[in-house]
């Protein structure tokens, strides 16, 4: 299959279905941001100054325990957010947030993002059903790390980075993965190899391209398909 680029949104997902006029306003309040590579946006603890709704870029979301190894728990792009936990009333998130993929995003004040909560019914379905697919998503992902292999949780990730790079071409290391999947370079590198062998990705450098979707799909694991319903129960 021939890699293909896909069309960026023109505004993130989650805001996309607000009524018209409420849509407006919350993108009147919005600063429209370009977010960088590697960027952190957020370390746990600080106080929750923004939120962010991604368009074309995307985050991660990563748990770092005591003993300083870290795994990532979730991956946001145009069809969500970060700083939901205000949502909840709590000013603060235990996930460290990095871009994983440049691109623009918009960015609104925590207190702004509040006065709108109080004001619109609509915000307020909106942040709570998305909610509930992250808990639905997080508590997948606890399964899919304890019971699948490291080559069928690479194909889902990779899936998930696709989906939210709008691209079949993406930047990310071995490196970063082994850190996100919470284990040895070389496993990660093993399951690449695999994946590359079976002509599904071309991996050179840190450059990975998707090369067969549908055969991806195949070698992942169930998890990716229960993710993508779970959202669209929500969302449509």
């Amino acid at each position: 299959m021939r890699p293909r680029n896909r069309r960026v949104p023109e505004v993130n997902r989650l805001l996309e279905v607000l009524p018209t006029g409420e849509l407006r306003r919350m993108l009147v309040r919005c600063e429209r941001i370009e977010l960088a590579f590697a960027e952190v946006l957020y370390t746990p603890g600080e106080r929750l100054r923004h939120v962010y709704f991604p368009v074309g870029g995307f985050l991660s979301m990563i748990m770092t325990p005591a003993d300083s190894a870290s795994l990532e728990v979730g991956l946001i792009g145009s069809e969500g957010m970060f700083g939901f936990p205000l949502a909840l009333g709590v000013d603060v998130s235990p996930v460290r947030a990095i871009v994983q993929g440049a691109g623009s995003a918009f960015r609104m004040d925590a207190a702004f993002f509040c006065e709108e909560l109080e004001r619109s019914q609509a915000l307020q379905g909106a942040i709570n059903r998305y909610v509930f697919v992250q808990l639905s998503q997080l508590a997948q992902s606890a399964a899919c790390t304890r019971f699948h292999v490291v080559e069928a949780r690479l194909a889902r990730w990779l899936l998930m980075t696709q989906d939210r790079a709008h691209a079949d071409s993406f930047r990310v290391t071995h490196d970063f993965l082994a850190h996100t999947f919470g284990i040895r370079r070389v496993g990660i590198s093993e399951a690449a190899r695999s994946l590359q062998r079976r002509r599904l990705i071309h991996y050179s450098r840190g450059d990975v391209t998707v090369i067969d979707r549908r055969g991806l799909k195949a070698a992942s694991c169930g998890c990716y398909g229960a993710d993508c319903a779970s959202y669209a129960r929500m969302f449509g």
